[in-house]
């Protein structure tokens, strides 16, 4: 955990979240500032800012963030299909620089860049 980190807050509870799922490695929670009918963030239990410091340990915890986020997104209304997202850094718009993927769906999303 990083103490000035939101997402570790929110993991440790120490911030209140609306959480949809939750196991040892990974919660997911409804976005506060949704860009969708459904938007929810997957975020790992352990902390890291980009895709780029990734080592063997977090690739299985986002292997198996992967293995959850069809049934996660199907459960939380995404039943005809959804979109995933990882901002990379601040030319990508990453505004918690705790790694997460946002799941959007609920409805038909245009086609462009978010």
């Amino acid at each position: 955990m990083t103490d000035n980190c939101i997402f570790c807050k929110i993991i440790a509870g120490e911030i209140p979240s609306a959480k949809v799922y939750e196991d040892e490695k990974m919660l997911v929670f409804k976005d506060i500032e949704p860009k969708a009918k459904v938007h929810l963030l997957a975020v790992p239990k352990v902390h890291f800012k980009l895709l780029s410091e990734m080592d063997e340990k977090k690739a299985e915890i986002l292997s198996h963030m992967f293995t959850k986020i069809p049934g996660i997104a199907k459960e939380n209304g995404c039943k005809n299909g959804y979109r995933l997202v990882i901002n990379q850094g601040d030319d990508a718009g990453q505004t918690v620089f705790h790694l997460h993927v946002h799941i959007l769906g609920g409805e038909s999303l245009p086609i462009s860049i978010v």
